[in-house]
Parts: C-alpha cells; structure tokens; sequence
C-alpha cells in the first residue's frame, strides 16, 4: 500500500475535449512528525546542493514553495550523504522542513556523458570537481537517497540523449526497467516515497512499452523522463499528451525538467501534476524575468530611467518596492542584491502560475484561463 495519498480533485476536459488539467491534493507522511499536503498542478524550485540559490528557507516558505528539490550525484560528492545523515538528514542540514524531492543522479549519467562510462551494472564517472573515480549503481542511489532522508525518491535510470536512434533509446529503456527494479530491493526510511522514471524518447511505442514496464512496479508516482533534453518544445509538449493517458490517474505524475513557462501551461494541460526547472532560477541570475506579459531582460538600456514595477500584475514584494530601473542598475553594478531579487520574483512568478491554474482548473474554466495567459503574452516585453 502507497504511503503517498493522492486525491483527484478535479479532472476536466475543455469544450473541444483535448485538456486533461487536473487538480489534486497529494499528502506525504513527513521526515519531522507533520504530514505534508501538497496541492497539485505544482512547480517544485531546484536546490541541486541542499540550497536554492539566493534564496533562504524563509523566502521559500513565504513564495510559498511546496516541494523542492536536491540532487543526489551532487550531494554524494560534496558535502557526502553520510555526513548529511549524521548532521539530521537534508532537512535539518538545510533547515527547511519543508518537503524534498531527490533526483537519483540519472540525469548526471545524461548530461555528464563526457566523463562516464555506462553498462548494465551501472555507471563509472569522474568527479567534475577532482576528477576523482566514481561507481553508481541503482541500489547505491537508494542508499544515498535513503541517508539524506528525501520526502520523494526518485528511482535511477538512463537518460538517452537526443537525436538517438531506436536501439539506443531501447537499450537506456531497458537498463531504466532493470535498475528501477534491482533499486526497489533496497529498503527506505518510513517516511520516504519512491517515484519510478519511464523513457522511450520521441518513440511513441517505446513510451509506451517503457510506461507499462514502469507502472508494472510498486511505485508511489511515476514520472516522464528524457524530454526536454534538445527537442524542440513542440516535440516535447507532443510526446507529453501522447504519455501522460497512459499513466494511472491516481497516482502523480511527473514531467521532469520542465520549463518555460508556455511548457508548464501545455504540461498542464496534458494532464501533469508536478514540474521542476533551473530556469527561473538560472535565468534570474543571467537577468532574464518573467512576468505576466511575457520575458523582461533586465540589463537593457530602455530601463535605466524605467520607474515601473517589474511587473504591474505580480504582488511578490520585488514588484511592490522596486522599480525596474533599480533592478537594472544592481545587475549591471553586479551587486549579490540582484541575484536574490531576480531569483525571488522569477520563482513567485511560476509558483503563482501555478495557482492561478489550480483554480481555473477546479472553478471550470481552465481553457479560458490559458487563452488569456496567451494573449497576455502577444506584445512579448524585451
């Protein structure tokens, strides 16, 4: 019997019947005594070390965060998952109560590939900080994962790189089902959940094939890997409406690294629960911003005498006590202020998102909602 309960709590189609959006409330049993609700469509901020960069576990609770990630292949490098564990697991290292998600370092396999070796036992990488030698295997990504105590556990697999041809997509499709079972040997701690990953590539009946291998298994939730990896968004947001119907719809669903914030919108509405991306934080440190009316470049001249707020329609306190020509001028003089500030706004900006399609999705109206969030978009801000 799961450990994560999951209750759908709207599951509508649009007028032409081709949105999936749904509205959930997943509940976690909680590292720390209090079981974690956790209210779904939902954006989970990336904090690959243990740290969302420039933002404290204060800043998290008030944008309201609800999940947040760390990385595993990073964590067991540097600080270790060992001395993570004696210090009180990631939670209390970090001090964020908050729940965690723990990617199990397959995606490393991918975006690494220069410096790893993969066969069906496993991976062999260098360390990119020493170049020291390394040997992941499924059930040492469960150790690590089950020592720094996550909330979720995601299960290790093989990312395949795009272009790729079937037989390399087939090949990282069945050492995913493999390991995802040889890692389910390895116990966890009470609290902790597991999702299993399911591949395929832009293959239709690999993704399938892969999808049916996956929810053969015990997981708790299930989520879509190896998209977002070069594709273009069409084939991307494509693959996501062919996959999520063969998912269960009581369980959540996952479409890892995912994106902008068109993609967040189509994930949506393809029927995915949860999403996870370094853009808003990566670009807020590049002075890349998103707002209601589209993309806001920071570092342009036009806003050095701009005294608007960043974006009239956001209530984050960024928008509400500074204006744009401000924020252009701490980026430019490359002050620290300007990180967190970006980071803070750009995630408000995809947490309330978020929110705002949770509720056109439980009041009715989410086909509404998505064609005015379009429009908003037309005159794209530079």
């Amino acid at each position: 019997m799961s450990k994560l309960k999951f209750e759908l709590q709207s599951d509508t189609r649009d007028s032409q019947g081709n949105s999936r959006a749904r509205a959930a409330k997943m509940t976690l049993p909680g590292s720390l005594g209090e079981p974690h609700e956790i209210l779904t469509p939902m954006f989970m901020p990336v904090g690959t070390v243990g740290s969302v960069k420039g933002m404290t576990p204060g800043d998290l609770k008030q944008i309201q965060a609800q999940v947040i990630l760390g990385n595993t292949y990073h964590l067991y490098l540097r600080p270790g998952h060992a001395r993570v564990e004696r210090l009180g697991e990631l939670h209390r290292f970090m001090g964020y109560s908050g729940p965690i998600l723990t990617d199990s370092g397959g995606f490393q396999v991918f975006s690494l590939a220069g410096l790893n070796k993969i066969d069906d036992e496993g991976v062999t990488f260098q360390s990119h900080i020493d170049g020291s030698s390394h040997r992941f295997t499924p059930e040492l990504s469960m150790e690590i994962q089950r020592a720094l105590g996550s909330d979720i556990v995601m299960a290790f697999d093989q990312c395949p790189p795009y272009p790729a041809t079937e037989d390399q997509v087939r090949s990282a499709m069945s050492r995913t089902f493999a390991w995802a079972k040889r890692g389910l040997n390895i116990p966890l701690k009470d609290h902790q959940t597991r999702f299993g990953i399911f591949q395929g590539g832009l293959y239709e009946h690999l993704r399938k094939e892969s999808a049916q291998q996956i929810m053969s298994l015990p997981f708790d939730g299930f989520a879509i890997g190896g998209l977002s990896i070069g594709e273009s968004p069409d084939m991307m947001q494509e693959m996501a409406r062919l996959t999520t119907p063969l998912l269960p719809k009581d369980r959540p669903r996952y479409l890892m690294g995912v994106g902008r914030p068109e993609d967040l919108v189509e994930g949506v509405r393809a029927g995915v629960d949860m999403f996870d991306c370094v853009m808003p934080t990566r670009n807020a440190r590049n002075g890349q911003l998103f707002t209601s009316r589209g993309k806001v470049n920071i570092k342009n001249a036009r806003y050095a005498d701009d005294t608007g707020p960043l974006d009239p329609d956001c209530s984050c306190e960024v928008c509400q006590k500074f204006t744009r020509a401000y924020l252009r001028h701490l980026f430019v003089s490359k002050e620290l202020l300007s990180a967190r500030l970006n980071t803070f706004h750009n995630l408000f900006y995809y947490l309330e998102l978020m929110r705002q399609m949770r509720a056109a999705i439980l009041e009715g109206r989410f086909d509404e909602w998505a064609k005015t969030f379009y429009r908003n978009r037309e005159d794209d801000v530079r």
